[in-house]
C-alpha cells in the first residue's frame, strides 16, 4: 500500500505526533536525562530545519509538536534529525513506531484546542498532577506557571490575539487550558492525525485544496 504524501500548505500550522517503538526508558541507560537531550536537540534544530514551534510536550512515549513549517520538508527532517539522534545515543535501531502523525489546523478555530490537546497529554495520557509543570512542554510558558520566557518558542496570533500583555494572554490561555476540551473536540483532534487530513471548516479544506500539497 502506497504511502500518503505529506499535507502541507504555506503558512499552515501543523499538529504532530510521533511516537516511539518502545519507552525511552527501557533503552536510555540508567539514571540519564535523555528527555533533557531530546529537548536541546529539538530546539537546536529548529532554526536548520525551517520550523516556527508555537507548543511541544515531550514524554517517554513519543514527540508533540505545534509548529508551522517554513516548507514542505521541514517537520519531515525535523523529526529525522531527532530520530537519528536517538538511535546513536540510545544504540538501538529504529526509535519511531511508524511515520509521525499530522493534521493541519485552521487558525482562529483549532489552534488553540490543538495547543490544549498538546500541552495537557501528560495528565490526560499519564495521570500526570500537574501537566503545567512537566518541565518538558511548553505548558507552563503559555499559562504563566513558568517564570520568564522561551527564546524558541514563537506565540501563535491565536495565542498573541488573547490579550494585549503577556499576563493578559497567560490568563486567558489558563482558563481556557482549565476547562479542558470537549469530548467532540478530543475526539476531533484524535481522527484528524490518525487520517492526516486538515482539521477545520469546509470553506478552510475548500481553500486549503488550491495550496496543499494534496487533496
Amino acid at each position: 500500500m502506497a504511502r500518503l504524501p505529506r499535507l502541507y500548505a504555506p503558512g499552515i500550522p501543523q499538529l504532530v505526533h510521533a511516537r516511539f517503538l518502545f519507552p525511552l526508558s527501557s533503552r536510555a541507560p540508567a539514571g540519564s536525562r535523555i528527555l533533557d537531550t531530546l529537548q536541546k536537540w529539538l530546539f537546536d534544530g529548529l532554526t536548520r530545519h525551517g520550523v516556527l514551534l508555537h507548543a511541544w510536550t515531550l514524554t517517554d512515549d513519543g514527540i508533540l509538536l505545534l509548529a508551522t513549517p517554513e516548507h514542505d520538508k521541514s517537520l519531515s527532517r525535523l523529526i529525522q534529525m531527532l530520530g537519528r539522534n536517538l538511535a546513536t545515543t540510545l544504540r538501538s535501531g529504529p526509535v519511531f513506531s511508524g511515520r509521525y502523525r499530522s493534521t493541519l489546523l485552521e487558525p482562529g478555530v483549532w489552534v488553540i484546542p490543538s495547543m490544549i490537546w498538546l500541552e495537557s497529554w501528560v495528565a490526560r495520557e499519564k495521570g500526570a498532577s500537574d501537566s503545567e509543570l512537566w518541565p518538558w512542554s511548553s505548558a507552563g510558558f503559555h499559562t504563566g506557571a513558568f517564570m520568564g520566557y522561551s527564546p524558541v518558542l514563537i506565540d501563535h496570533a491565536d495565542y498573541w490575539s488573547s490579550g494585549n500583555t503577556p499576563f493578559d494572554r497567560q490568563a486567558a490561555y489558563k482558563y481556557r487550558y482549565t476547562e479542558g476540551l470537549s469530548s467532540s473536540q478530543l475526539q476531533q483532534i484524535a481522527q484528524a492525525l490518525h487520517g492526516q487530513w486538515a482539521l477545520g471548516s469546509p470553506d478552510f479544506i475548500s481553500r486549503l485544496n488550491t495550496i496543499a500539497s494534496r487533496r
